[in-house]
C-alpha cells in the first residue's frame, strides 16, 4: 500500500516492502518509484526492508514544491529515513545519485552507505569532440535539449536510447511514464529538474564519510565516457571510500535494464555497510 510522508504542506509517496535493514530507492528525472519494480524483489529476498519513493513532484507525490535541486531532494530522502528509522543505504539514480551524496554528507548519523546509479554528482562538462565522435552522446544531447523545451516525444526518444535493451514489460512501462507526464504539472517538474546543476552535490563529495558504490553503464548516452565519469566521482571522494563498477551493454537505467547484474554487485556492498541482524 502506498504511504505518504508530509513535508511542510506537501506529500511524498512511497512504498515499503520486506523486513530488515533499510534500503531507500530514489529514481531519476521523469520517472517514479515504479522504476525499481524489477530490483525490489531481489532486495527483499536478500533480507532488506525496501522503501521506494517518488521524488517531489513525481509519480504520486504532490506538485507545487519550491525547488527541485539535489539539495532539496536530499532533505526529503533524509526525512524519509528518519521517519522509517535508520540507519539506511540510499540507492539513487541520475539526479538522485547526487542527492544521495548530499544526504550522506549531511546526515552521517543515519546514512551508512550510498549506491549511485549513472549519477549526475559533478559539474556537467560538455564535450565538443565527444559530440562529434560518439553518436549516442550526440543523439542523447539533442533529445534532452528538445525535452527541456517540453517535448514528451523527445523524452520517449531519449528513453529508447538510454535503454539499449528493454525490460520485458517495456511497452506497458513506457505507456505508464507517458500517462504520468500528461498529468498537468508533471512535465514542468521534469523540465525544472533538467535545469538544476549538480554543483551542490559535487561540493559535498569530499564531506562523505560512508562507503559509496558507483555503477555506470558503458552505453549510457549522458556521458562520452561513463567509466571516466565514475572514476572522477571516486577521485573527489575521500580516499578509499569509493568503488566503481561498469556494466557492459547497459545504459542510463541499470536497475531496470539489468537488475540481476546490479544485484550481483549491490548485495555484497549492502552486506558490508548495512549488515542484517
Amino acid at each position: 500500500m502506498t504511504e505518504q510522508l508530509t513535508i511542510g504542506t506537501h506529500q511524498l509517496a512511497y512504498d515499503v516492502t520486506g523486513e530488515g535493514p533499510l534500503v531507500v530507492l530514489a529514481h531519476g528525472i521523469g520517472d517514479s518509484r515504479h522504476a525499481y519494480r524489477l530490483l525490489v524483489p531481489g532486495l527483499v529476498s536478500a533480507g532488506y526492508r525496501v522503501a521506494a519513493v517518488d521524488l517531489r513532484g513525481c509519480g504520486d507525490s504532490s506538485l507545487g514544491w519550491d525547488g527541485y535541486s539535489r539539495t532539496d531532494i536530499a532533505g526529503d530522502l533524509v526525512a524519509l529515513v528518519r521517519e522509517l528509522g535508520g540507519p539506511a543505504v540510499i540507492v539513487g539514480q541520475s539526479i538522485s545519485g547526487g542527492a544521495a551524496t548530499i544526504a550522506a554528507a549531511t546526515a552521517p548519523d543515519v546514512i551508512t552507505g550510498v549506491v549511485e546509479l549513472a549519477p549526475f554528482t559533478r559539474k556537467v562538462s560538455y564535450s565538443l569532440s565527444g559530440f562529434l565522435r560518439v553518436s549516442r552522446y550526440r543523439r542523447g544531447f539533442v533529445l534532452l535539449a528538445r525535452t527541456l523545451l517540453g517535448s514528451r516525444k523527445a523524452w520517449e526518444g531519449y528513453l529508447d536510447l538510454a535503454y539499449p535493451a528493454k525490460p520485458a514489460d517495456w511497452d506497458a512501462e513506457l505507456a505508464r511514464i507517458d500517462a504520468k507526464l500528461r498529468e498537468p504539472g508533471r512535465m514542468k517538474v521534469l523540465q525544472a529538474m533538467c535545469t538544476t546543476a549538480p554543483t551542490d552535490a559535487g561540493a559535498q563529495l569530499a564531506n562523505v564519510r560512508c562507503p559509496v558504490l558507483v555503477v555506470e553503464g558503458d552505453l549510457d548516452p549522458d556521458f562520452v565516457d561513463p567509466r571516466a565519469e565514475g572514476e572522477a566521482v571516486l577521485a573527489a571522494l575521500p580516499d578509499g571510500l569509493g568503488e566503481l563498477v561498469v556494466l557492459e551493454g547497459v545504459g542510463h537505467y541499470p536497475h531496470a535494464q539489468a537488475p540481476d547484474a546490479l544485484l550481483a554487485v549491490a548485495l555484497p556492498f549492502l552486506a558490508r555497510v548495512l549488515p542484517r541482524a
